[in-house]
């Protein structure tokens, strides 16, 4: 038996899929095939039905993938304790962000962490919430930065800051006119949103109530993944959009006269760092976040969680 395949069986079970499987390892689907089965007969049993598609454990493989899991989990530990006792900081980091505060946040760290920690590689990919949660509990990546409250269970949440959520209007809009904003100002016919399946989309609707309005002749018929192409749609458009506090960062004085913000109780979402329960790379982990908490405006830094939007 070998770390390796325990690492196959791993990688089977999460993509029900040879080929899908062999592709994640780096290997061809003989190869991958091939030392799955030799497990198998060491051990005596059969850990996959293949007559299934896709193909799932038996009762028994199910039992030994979970073992399997728990032996990488520790090998994974048994490296970080080493590397701790070197004093040096190595390995891999892969991170799922969500797209919402991917554009924003990532410039501001990334390379400082990269010119700090050189014997780091960081996978960064950008998914959705559910994905990166599903991710995580599958072990295909290693941290998430999310907007949280989740409570979800095996899920370990480190809140990062609070950002502020603002309302980005029109000079065609009558809210154009008002210092301050108030959720019930805002016409649903007028608002700009973004696609279902963004946190950030969901967040509004809880915030302005949406779902208990009138929806009628509003724009939800226009679907972007993109705050910053809603953003545009406001600029040529009469309309507003919600965008977050870390957009503002890099506008333009002429943009920034169209920010509004809400009035108090200040709406924000709560931005965090979350992970396995039971993670084993701390040390990357810790350097991940105090890379990322170093890089924060002052500004944002301060902002209080008193008024936090459900996703």
């Amino acid at each position: 038996m070998t770390f390796i395949q325990l690492e196959y069986i791993a990688a089977l079970d999460a993509f029900r899929h040879f080929t899908l499987a062999a592709d994640h390892c780096h290997v061809t689907q003989p190869t991958l095939s091939m030392q799955i089965q030799k497990l198998e007969e060491e051990l005596g049993i059969v850990i996959f039905d293949r007559s299934k598609q896709p193909v799932i454990p038996t009762a028994i493989g199910a039992e030994v993938i979970a073992q399997a899991k728990s032996i990488l989990v520790q090998k994974e530990a048994l490296h970080e304790l080493i590397e701790y006792k070197k004093g040096t900081l190595t390995g891999e980091l892969r991170i799922g962000i969500i797209p919402t505060l991917a554009p924003y946040l990532l410039p501001l760290f990334i390379q400082q962490f990269a010119m700090k920690y050189t014997k780091v590689k960081l996978i960064v990919s950008e998914m959705t919430t559910d994905i990166i949660t599903h991710s995580l509990k599958e072990g295909a990546i290693d941290a998430g930065i999310l907007v949280t409250p989740l409570q979800q269970k095996g899920i370990k949440e480190f809140v990062l800051f609070y950002e502020e959520m603002l309302a980005y209007v029109s000079k065609k809009n009558t809210l154009y006119k008002k210092h301050y904003v108030l959720a019930q100002d805002i016409d649903p016919n007028k608002l700009w949103l973004l696609e279902e399946g963004h946190c950030f989309r969901s967040q509004i609707e809880n915030l302005c109530e949406l779902r208990k309005r009138s929806l009628a002749g509003s724009h939800f018929d226009y679907e972007t993944g993109s705050i910053e192409t809603l953003r545009r749609m406001v600029d040529l458009n009469d309309g507003i959009t919600i965008i977050p506090e870390l957009a503002t960062l890099d506008m333009p004085a002429k943009q920034l006269q169209l920010i509004r913000k809400f009035k108090s109780p200040v709406p924000v979402r709560e931005v965090s760092l979350v992970v396995q329960r039971d993670f084993v790379k701390k040390r990357l982990i810790d350097a991940l976040r105090g890379s990322i908490l170093a890089s924060v405006p002052e500004k944002i830094k301060k902002n209080k969680g008193s008024n936090i939007i459900a996703i």
